[in-house]
């Protein structure tokens, strides 16, 4: 079947107006990074946030279902939502940085590496590690490649980053009493190990 030349034309490259679809490849891959990092926490045994208000399985409903739908959209949405990635690039970095912050940590290669977080310690620290490293760098690519919206994501960093400091705390406290009252699979790491709140 012959394509007339103007659908043809339009099929074939791609447009770069602001209201053309924008791929966000580093967006995608903090989405993902995201993803892993919770997915990591549950599948480690100590749980992941949200949890200790939600409950495990909402939590990771929520956890899965906005993963997916972030990943899915970053790769479809215009240039003109550029604020609202650039946003969501800032809470992954927030993330990654509130961990390097807030945990025991030395160095390795001139980069930030935990000795401990949220009851993760031994063997189980250096995945960890590697995902909220390859995390980091790609919510900066995001950042980047949402550079319209650069002044949303300085905001998120700058108001999330301390919120997420002390959050992180009250939530693995509130975690690790939960798995004391109501062990399960998804936080035999935080009553195994006693872990500290």
């Amino acid at each position: 079947m012959d394509v007339p030349g103007n659908l043809r034309g339009r099929r074939a490259t791609p447009c770069n107006r602001s209201g053309a679809a924008r791929r966000r490849p580093w967006t995608r891959l903090a989405t993902a990074g995201a993803g892993a990092h919770v997915l990591y926490e549950l599948l480690a045994g100590v749980a992941m946030p949200f949890a200790s208000r939600l409950g495990p399985g909402t939590a990771a409903a929520f956890w899965a279902t906005s993963t997916v739908a972030a990943h899915h959209h970053a790769g479809r949405r215009p240039a003109a939502r550029d604020d609202v990635f650039a946003a969501l690039n800032g809470v992954y970095l927030s993330a990654v940085i509130a961990h390097f912050l807030g945990w025991p940590r030395t160095t390795r290669l001139g980069l930030p590496w935990l000795t401990e977080c949220e009851g993760l310690t031994g063997p189980v620290i250096a995945p960890y590690n590697v995902v909220l490293q390859v995390s980091g760098v790609a919510a900066i690519g995001g950042l980047v490649e949402t550079r319209r919206g650069a002044a949303w994501g300085a905001l998120v960093l700058l108001l999330t980053v301390p919120w997420l400091l002390g959050e992180q705390r009250r939530e693995f406290g509130r975690l690790v009493s939960q798995a004391r009252e109501h062990p399960g699979w998804w936080n035999r790491r935080l009553r195994s190990q006693g872990a500290r709140s």
